[in-house]
């Protein structure tokens, strides 16, 4: 049985608590409305926009299609360098020494000095904030020993993140046929080193770095438009365009942003703030439930409680269009009455929720609660009971509040 609600009136929107029961619930919004804003067109060749507060992608394009970095994979050589001092094993105050081969290096610079002993941190913010390829060799050199040997442990330690479409062959991203990644892998990339090294972000936002003389400003152009942003990375070579990881947070969103094979400079920085203005003002995060709230209960057989509540271990949101969350359907699926005795935290039911234009999205319920199993005069009692009244009523769900500012909406109703 599916008895409906006007999903205008759930509780958890509203900021009131839930309290409903039964054991099969259907909350839908009156008239099926426009799935979205219309789909966000890009000139960018790849690009990937995620809500990381619920891990929603809101735009992708050949997000999983192969590309050259260029100097965006310099957040891969930052991971391992990040890693290595979170396990002790290196320090912002050690120093590692410049070859022929990283002083000789072309392309972006730090302008390290042959046979000098650079301070780690220095070197950090000459690949955060100047991309200096030079300083990338004196890194990976120092850690494993080579460059194509710090390259082998990228790759490695890339896949153990989860990006299985990723390669790399030098520290820089240097143009290499074989030096490739995606526009999904370079996001997971971005949301890992924020989520393991927050201590170390900031440098990711530091507008400019002075070595040997030289001021050097951050490449990053969003940096510069007050607009939340805090990273990551851009990138440039021929063949790849012009790329940016960027990163933000407003009003408790996180978004991380990838794009690549844009036509300028000017382009990159105004389509990357564009796609992330558009992620900000035509989605919301919704907060359905809170972790360990009541979202309904179930009939018990046979158990000295007649009702075991269900809830949700963790904190149930998600990330939808203004127009998705007025058509959002939230159903709790169980199979009813359930037999005692019941264990707290036994899965017993799934929360669904359905949208347009979205997968839907399922969420284990739980009991809330042990439920011993009633004794045996209890459960001949019982037995009887079913017997000769048959199977109780369900009590109806206890309807949510109005407001004045809501309209009467048909609810949907089955069996």
């Amino acid at each position: 049985m599916v008895r409906g609600f006007d999903v205008t009136r759930l509780p958890a929107l509203l900021g009131a608590a839930a309290r409903r029961t039964g054991f099969a619930l259907l909350l839908a919004g009156a008239a099926v409305l426009p799935a979205q804003a219309a789909p966000l067109e890009t000139i960018a060749r790849e690009a990937i926009l995620i809500d990381l507060s619920t891990n929603t992608v809101l735009l992708e394009k050949n997000a999983d299609e192969r590309m050259p970095t260029s100097s965006m994979s310099k957040v891969m050589t930052m991971y391992l360098v990040l890693e290595r001092i979170k396990s002790g094993r290196l320090t912002l105050t050690d120093t590692l020494p410049v070859s022929e081969q990283a002083w000789k290096v072309q392309g972006s610079k730090m302008f390290v000095e042959l046979g000098n002993q650079i301070k780690v941190e220095d070197l950090i913010r000459g690949v955060v904030i100047q991309s200096g390829n030079d300083a990338c060799v004196v890194l990976a050199e120092g850690l494993a020993g080579s460059e194509g040997a710090f390259a082998t442990a990228m790759t490695k330690r890339a896949k153990e993140l989860g990006m299985h479409n990723s390669n790399f062959v030098n520290a820089s991203g240097w143009p290499d046929p074989n030096h490739y990644s995606t526009a999904r892998d370079l996001a997971t990339l971005a949301t890992r080193l924020m989520q393991d090294f927050p201590e170390h972000f900031h440098y990711y936002s530091e507008k400019e770095f002075t070595y040997h003389g030289i001021k050097q400003g951050n490449r990053n152009p969003l940096l510069y438009r007050n607009m939340n942003v805090d990273g990551l990375k851009t990138g440039h070579t021929e063949i790849a365009g012009y790329g940016l990881i960027a990163t933000g947070e407003r009003n408790g969103r996180r978004l991380v942003m990838v794009v690549n094979g844009l036509p300028s400079m000017q382009a990159r920085a105004d389509e990357s703030a564009r796609i992330l203005e558009w992620g900000w003002r035509e989605f919301e995060t919704y907060a359905l439930f809170k972790g360990g709230e009541t979202v309904d209960s179930l009939p018990v057989w046979l158990g000295q409680q007649e009702q075991v509540p269900l809830v949700s271990e963790q904190p149930v949101k998600i990330t939808l269009t203004h127009d998705q969350r007025r058509a959002m359907k939230v159903s709790v699926l169980a199979d009813a009455p359930v037999a005692a005795p019941i264990t707290k935290g036994t899965k017993l039911a799934t929360l669904r929720i359905e949208a347009p234009d979205m997968p839907a999205k399922e969420v284990p319920l739980v009991a809330a609660a042990d439920v011993a199993e009633l004794g045996f005069f209890g459960r001949v009692a019982a037995a009887a009971r079913h017997l000769i009244f048959g199977a109780p009523e369900q009590p109806a769900p206890a309807a949510a509040p109005a407001t004045p500012a809501q309209q009467p909406a048909a609810t949907a109703k089955a069996s």
